[in-house]
């Protein structure tokens, strides 16, 4: 298995991803033109085994309670993939599957699997999480870095929550469920129907963002770039509403990308 970057093409679509650099998705680019933000840092990155920020770095499993690494100071963000070596299981010219083996400091021993599939209109990624032993509450998610801007023309964000998640001065969701407030925003957002977001370029593109998930984070507070994040629980989640990943259920989530020119 490889840490190579692998490019997939179908039509005028292009993917780029990143095993070695956290199985990001360094580039897509649809007719040539660059949808995301460049940089080692950025493109679009999975969130797993946790997203967004924990509390201090603390969660609870049962009696035990254990501590993450602090990297986003007082909290613990993003999990730890992105900033993982992935190996490359297989790949065609439009699909690849990527898997990463959790270890230490995560207190659980499994798999993440993200598998990759491109068509000429349309981006499918999925993340599955299974366990090599006890059950464990995880998260998982996406992370993208979509560009403000396409040669001049900034996005239009749509999209239509049933409700906001009440943001405290830590960042983290208070708990209350209020009524979705202008931006700009790093906020949490339930959508019940399932996560439907729109990225309009007028002009020049669109993309809708959607997943059978419930929860979204929109964080349009650079000027860079604006990002949408389809996720399986809320920021802080794994202590408010964790899924459990368990020997004969797996956690599996995905999200599907299109997109159409103007």
């Amino acid at each position: 298995m490889s840490t190579e970057d692998v490019t997939l093409t179908a039509g005028d679509a292009e993917v780029t991803v990143q095993p070695g650099n956290g199985c990001r998705m360094g580039s897509l680019r649809i007719g040539g033109v660059e949808l995301l933000r460049q940089g080692e840092k950025y493109g679009c990155f999975p969130m797993v085994p946790w997203c967004g920020r924990i509390r201090d770095g603390r969660f609870r499993d049962g009696s035990a309670v254990h501590q993450m690494p602090l990297n986003s100071p007082p909290h613990a963000i993003h999990g730890f993939a992105r900033n993982a070596e992935w190996r490359t299981a297989r790949t065609s010219d439009t699909e690849a599957v990527f898997t990463y083996d959790l270890s230490d400091p995560w207190p659980y021993p499994g798999r993440v699997t993200q598998i990759v599939e491109l068509t000429e209109d349309a981006l499918t990624l999925r993340l599955g999480i299974e366990t090599y032993g006890d059950s464990f509450p995880a998260q998982a998610g996406w992370h993208p870095w979509f560009n403000r801007s396409l040669d001049g023309v900034d996005v239009e964000l749509g999209f239509s929550p049933a409700w906001q998640e009440e943001r405290g001065e830590d960042h983290l969701p208070t708990g209350r469920r209020i009524a979705p407030l202008p931006g700009p925003w790093d906020d949490c957002f339930g959508m019940p129907d399932g996560v439907d977001v729109t990225l309009t370029w007028p002009g020049r593109l669109e993309v809708g963002v959607k997943s059978r998930e419930q929860w979204v984070v929109v964080y349009d507070e650079q000027e860079a770039a604006v990002c949408v994040e389809p996720q399986t629980g809320p920021p802080d989640g794994l202590n408010t509403l964790p899924r459990l990943v368990t020997p004969i259920e797996p956690l599996e989530t995905s999200t599907t990308w299109t997109w159409r020119r103007f």
